[in-house]
């Protein structure tokens, strides 16, 4: 079995660390991946981190973890609110797929309550901040060794 987590980063979390501090924190992307390594070898798992601001990147390193990865975490962004592709996309790949969003989304405006991500994903874990992804990464963890 293999021993990878994919981590997936939508539109504009590249910025995180100068986007709205008020609402995303001043941690950055890079702190975000080096975070999810970490807890990711305390069980033994790697982590392939991938960002885009662009819907088919990501769609394309989803359908590659059916070959290489044992879950996904996602904080599929503004992807969120709209993107059925993405939606499809972990449906079909079925690995066990944590939803991550650093902020409260349903403390936010309306049309950021509704997720197309969520009906497919083993969970979700809103409003924890990057803390999230540590949370995140112990939930697949926990799936995998199921």
């Amino acid at each position: 079995m293999t021993r990878r987590i994919l981590l997936v980063n939508g539109p504009n979390l590249n910025l995180l660390g100068t986007r709205e501090p008020e609402v995303y924190g001043e941690e950055t992307l890079a702190d975000v991946e080096a975070l999810t390594s970490r807890v990711a070898a305390d069980f033994g798992l790697e982590v392939r981190a991938v960002q885009s601001n662009h819907e088919g990147v990501l769609l394309d390193a989803i359908h590659d973890a059916r070959t290489d990865c044992a879950g996904i975490i996602i904080n599929p962004g503004a992807f969120t609110h709209t993107s059925v592709a993405l939606r499809d996309a972990i449906s079909a790949v079925a690995l066990p797929t944590a939803e991550v969003h650093i902020s409260n989304v349903h403390r936010r405006e309306e049309f950021r309550h509704h997720s197309f991500i969520s009906a497919v994903a083993a969970c979700v874990i809103v409003g924890c901040g990057v803390q999230g992804y540590e949370l995140a990464v112990r939930r697949i963890a926990t799936l995998i060794a199921q």
